[in-house]
């Protein structure tokens, strides 16, 4: 496939963000680490990929602005234009020596998603999107599952642990997915998941409480894929309200319903 300018430009900076989390990972046992809150981790190698990051985004596009998970926001002189990034989605996967984590990168464009990158640099998968182009996998053009029967598909989520979350809501959600679906999987990374929606892997996801930098990049990729992505009332603001509902347009539209039914 080729690809544009600005999706290069991500593209080039996820991956040079990636080999330097690929070769802390190897040597996890050794980073520096710091309680940001319960059960909620930040490391070295997390600052210094989203360093990396912005480097390269503000070398190659001056004046836009940023939402980045560490650094929080900065308005640029291009307030039109603006990076929405997680530079480690995963982190306690990562710290825990498990190899499922992603650097995630958004672009969006006077209020809409318009490129998107995550990449997995453990696996060296990397999901690329841009808006009216197509998502692809390794240069692969992207489908999502087109599976309709509820019963034979596997929904992905997030569950909510300590200090995280309302538990009592999500226990049931989970028993309302769990008595129809064939599985459920949770692997603690929401950017990636979504793009495992968006590769056809899984036939569904939901989850709450997520942040925008957890969610931008998959949001395009899925609907780039031919998915369907709302929040969990069914609208489109899934980055302010941290709901998220995706699937092909059956597997949505059930798994939305058992939701609400569910009280979501």
């Amino acid at each position: 496939m080729a690809r544009s300018a600005i999706l290069n430009v991500m593209v080039r900076a996820a991956t040079k963000a990636g080999r330097v989390l690929a070769r802390d990972f190897g040597e996890v046992e050794h980073l520096q680490v710091s309680r940001k809150g319960p059960a909620d981790f930040v490391s070295a190698a997390d600052r210094r990929a989203e360093e990396i990051i912005r480097e390269e985004l503000e070398r190659a596009r001056p004046g836009y602005s940023f939402l980045m998970e560490e650094s929080g926001e900065k308005i640029g002189e291009d307030p039109q234009h603006r990076w929405i990034v997680d530079p480690l989605d995963g982190t306690t996967n990562f710290l825990h020596g498990i190899p499922m984590f992603a650097v995630s990168i958004a672009l969006e464009r006077q209020g809409r998603l318009t490129a998107g990158v995550i990449y997995n640099p453990v696996t060296d998968e990397l999901y690329t999107a841009e808006r009216g182009s197509g998502a692809f996998f390794n240069d692969r053009r992207l489908r999502v599952a087109q599976r309709r029967i509820f019963a034979e598909t596997v929904i992905a989520t997030g569950i909510p642990h300590f200090g995280r979350g309302e538990h009592g809501p999500y226990l049931r959600q989970i028993a309302a997915v769990m008595a129809e679906a064939a599985g459920i999987r949770r692997f603690g990374a929401a950017a990636l998941d979504l793009a495992w929606v968006a590769s056809g892997r899984f036939d569904g996801f939901w989850e709450s409480h997520l942040s925008p930098w957890d969610m931008a990049a998959g949001i395009l990729l899925i609907r780039e894929a031919g998915g369907f992505v709302t929040d969990i009332k069914g609208g489109d603001a899934m980055l302010t309200s941290g709901t998220i509902v995706a699937g092909n347009e059956a597997v949505h539209q059930h798994l939305a319903g058992l939701l609400k039914g569910a009280g979501g």
